[in-house]
């Protein structure tokens, strides 16, 4: 009997020892790795040669993007939507103003593979923009695999611009003259506008050619606009009440008009610092090449005892402020044509033009809001109408962004500016140029908060997924 009894308790014991064995044993053992990339990711890991094929496209569309004028992080978000749609989930981008630095990640069963591509130029072909946006939404549903995706690419960046270069001069200059009866300018004054805005910009396509820098441009371009409008009004060209000092405005906005302020503003909104710095720099550099062209020009014909002087207060009233509406979708149409761009998104440009302007108007007009103020509620508009188009990708939202915002570019605030400080003193000159400023940042940044409100929530791609362990 007793010796039945002792055998159920050696049983029992040796459970509970087993048990508690095996929970210490648990209890010491080592823990998962905490973090996710410490374990290989991805499926099955790509080949050097698939790797390389999708780096070089996710590349070259991202080169177009970012040298058209997008922002890095909208660049950034692109070209990992695209590698991971040919395959490569596991990818980083690294964007500066001249340079695209992208490295796939193969977890540790290979290597990573980088490469990197410098942005040389920065040309605005809208047509350009939307043909890789609409190749990178077919990769995406799938109707193109990476070969076909490359083949198209490369005709559509070698491809011909849609219009011969005169109808991009006639944009430039249909810009001017819109620009020049926005701000309540005379027939004849928008039609020297015209004319003048022309001359410069077949001058500038020259300079090009020859090589010369951007700065030195900017500085002929400045000076050739406002020396041409005071020789048109030194030879009477222009009949007593109109306001010759409007078509160096014009010129000045249509100058003005290629910064890329809102793209700069963003960068540092979204963090791209470096990117955003390169990128105030040109605007600061190219700024004061027209600054220097036009305080030249003044000079010049200050010593001659020719004054072209500031117009006074812009007119206002129920009529101009729709004649103005008028020209403001003009002007940005016009851009847009200027920048190559099809003709649907004409009508949309034209559109984001007077409901920005529309907005300006209404706010300095009939509500007495600053400048600085209004431009930034009215830049809102713009953004948030190209938020709304990025949701149904039927235009590209740059084009709504740049042509729309141009009738809110300060050059009347501009000229004003610089003629102070080339022929009023450096004091006053200081002021008007500061409070352009502002307007620019209030309009890059109205831009940036519309986009937000109204575009679909970003996700980034996740750059590496988990895989279990074997």
């Amino acid at each position: 009997m007793a010796e039945g009894t002792e055998r159920p308790r050696a049983r029992l014991t040796r459970r509970v020892r087993s048990k508690l064995g095996r929970e210490a044993r648990e209890l010491l053992a080592a823990s998962p790795p905490t973090l996710p990339l410490l374990t290989p990711v991805g499926p099955q890991v790509p080949d050097d040669a698939r790797v390389q094929q999708v780096l070089d496209l996710c590349m070259r569309a991202g080169e177009v993007l970012l040298s058209s004028g997008e922002d890095a992080e909208e660049t950034t978000r692109a070209m990992i939507g695209l590698a991971n749609a040919c395959g490569l989930p596991t990818v980083d981008v690294d964007i500066t103003f001249t340079s695209i630095t992208m490295c796939c990640h193969r977890g540790m069963a290979a290597p990573p593979v980088t490469s990197m591509r410098l942005v040389r130029r920065r040309s605005l072909d809208l047509t350009r923009l939307a043909a890789v946006r609409q190749i990178m939404a077919r990769v995406d549903r799938g109707e193109l695999d990476v070969r076909g995706a490359a083949a198209e690419l490369d005709a559509a960046v070698t491809a011909l611009h849609p219009y011969p270069r005169w109808v991009a001069t006639a944009g430039w200059a249909g810009l001017a003259g819109a620009i020049a009866l926005m701000l309540g300018a005379a027939p004849i004054t928008a039609a020297a506008a015209f004319v003048v805005t022309a001359a410069v910009d077949r001058t500038g396509r020259i300079l090009n050619r020859w090589g010369l820098p951007a700065f030195f441009q900017q500085v002929v371009g400045g000076l050739l606009a406002t020396s041409a409008a005071i020789a048109l009004f030194a030879t009477g060209f222009f009949p007593p009440g109109t306001r010759p000092s409007l078509v160096v405005a014009a010129g000045i906005t249509v100058l003005l008009s290629g910064l890329s302020v809102v793209g700069t503003v963003q960068d540092a909104i979204d963090g791209y610092y470096v990117t955003a710095a390169g990128r105030a720099a040109e605007i600061a550099l190219l700024s004061a090449g027209l600054l220097t062209g036009v305080v030249l020009a003044l000079k010049i014909g200050l010593t001659f005892g020719l004054v072209l002087e500031v117009a006074g207060e812009l007119p206002s009233g129920g009529d101009l402020y729709g004649r103005a509406i008028g020209a403001a979708a003009v002007a940005a149409a016009s851009f847009a044509l200027a920048g190559y761009s099809q003709w649907r998104p004409l009508l949309f440009a034209a559109g984001a033009g007077a409901a920005g302007y529309g907005t300006y108007g209404a706010l300095t007009q009939f509500a007495d809001v600053g400048p600085v103020a209004a431009t930034g509620v009215a830049a809102i508009v713009v953004g948030g109408a190209a938020g709304l188009l990025r949701r149904s990708q039927t235009v590209p939202p740059l084009v709504v962004v740049l042509a729309g915002i141009t009738p809110l570019l300060p050059g009347f605030t501009a000229y004003r500016g610089f003629y102070q400080l080339a022929v009023e003193g450096v004091a006053d000159g200081l002021v008007t140029v500061t409070l352009a400023l502002a307007i620019g940042l209030a309009l890059a940044a109205g831009v940036s908060f519309g986009e937000f409100l109204t575009s679909p929530l970003r996700r980034l791609t996740r750059t590496a997924q988990e895989a279990a362990p074997q």
